[in-house]
């Protein structure tokens, strides 16, 4: 840390001198222009640049299905805008993963292919993307995940639980798009200007977004199994019922918390899923008690789905806690 002090000259202007190698790093002289961020007491000040792509290359030599995907999707959500894959010989399995790769991933597109490499672009402008938008899709596909498998395993539908595992992808391509623009945030203080947020609220969008992605793992989860289980006993499937309705409401009120302004309210909001999260544990053992008779396969199964159920509501119960963290009163 260093310390300046604030000079007035001109007998109304404060100025405050630059440290002498931080604007030799950042290539600040006489004359250079820069761009400061007032962010409640504090000032962020930041060279001004040319709009640049910020280019990454990966060497994929021996990377392959799903960790040759997972290097596209980390590359991406880093923040590179340009990305080439390269190798001494890139091979059609390579090829193929990649594009489906991208394919996950909003705004990503090849834009070049040799023999030995594979450019990818990120094509959409970062003030295109809003962070709030996103979540707000992200809560209404994960609930609507959740409710229809829940539907298909109580309606013995397997169209519905195969359309569920699928739909997992949009939620995972919103997820890796929450992330890209929240790193984006933590790098450089423009960024929160673009999409107007504060870097706190960001963070706070993205560690609940983070909560609604796994909800959808486990109502694809659930839609796994409801395509293996025949129908369950009417009063397990009353229980069941039971336990999705207060699971999705916990998520639901969480969510109203998180992207409530008022802070009285967003808290009353929060406190109230999070004591709701509390009658979780008495519905999932009145499940409990409806499959403890049945075959231990489907028994074992429907279990399964009893935790899958009890676990989004303590997601929801998590983004009440980061909810009443936002309502709090700033130090």
């Amino acid at each position: 840390m260093e310390t300046r002090k604030v000079q007035v000259t001109g007998g109304s202007t404060y100025t405050v001198s630059l440290p002498k190698e931080w604007a030799t790093k950042n290539d600040v002289s006489g004359g250079s222009v820069v761009e400061f961020y007032p962010e409640d007491d504090s000032l962020l000040l930041t060279p001004r640049r040319e709009e640049e792509k910020v280019e990454g290359t990966l060497d994929i030599t021996g990377l392959e299905d799903d960790e040759l995907m997972r290097a596209v999707v980390t590359m991406y959500v880093s923040g590179f805008d340009i990305i080439t894959l390269e190798t001494q010989q890139v091979t059609a399995a390579q090829r193929r993963t990649i594009r489906e790769a991208t394919q996950g991933l909003v705004g990503l597109e090849v834009i070049g292919e040799t023999a030995e490499r594979v450019k990818l672009q990120d094509l959409l402008d970062s003030s295109e993307l809003s962070i709030h938008n996103a979540i707000t899709r992200m809560r209404l596909v994960s609930t609507t995940m959740l409710a229809d498998a829940v539907t298909a395993l109580l309606e013995d539908d397997d169209d519905l639980a195969a359309d569920v595992v699928q739909r997992d992808d949009d939620l995972d391509r919103l997820w890796s798009m929450v992330s890209r623009v929240f790193r984006s945030v933590l790098r450089d203080p423009s960024a929160a200007a673009t999409i107007g947020l504060d870097r706190e609220t960001c963070f706070d969008y993205h560690s609940s977004a983070r909560q609604l992605e796994r909800v959808g793992d486990h109502a694809a989860k659930i839609a796994t199994h409801a395509d293996t289980l025949g129908l369950p006993p009417e009063d397990a499937a009353d229980a069941l019922q039971d336990l999705h309705d207060e699971a999705t409401e916990i998520i639901g009120m969480a969510m109203d918390a998180l992207l409530e302004e008022d802070s009285d309210r967003a808290t009353r909001l929060a406190n109230d899923a999070r004591q709701r999260v509390t009658k979780i544990d008495e519905l999932s053992r009145r499940v409990d008690d409806e499959i403890r008779e049945l075959e231990p396969q489907q028994a074992q199964l429907l279990g399964l789905i009893v935790d899958s159920l009890s676990r989004s509501a303590d997601y929801g119960g998590n983004i009440a806690e980061t909810a009443l963290q936002k309502a709090a009163p700033k130090p």
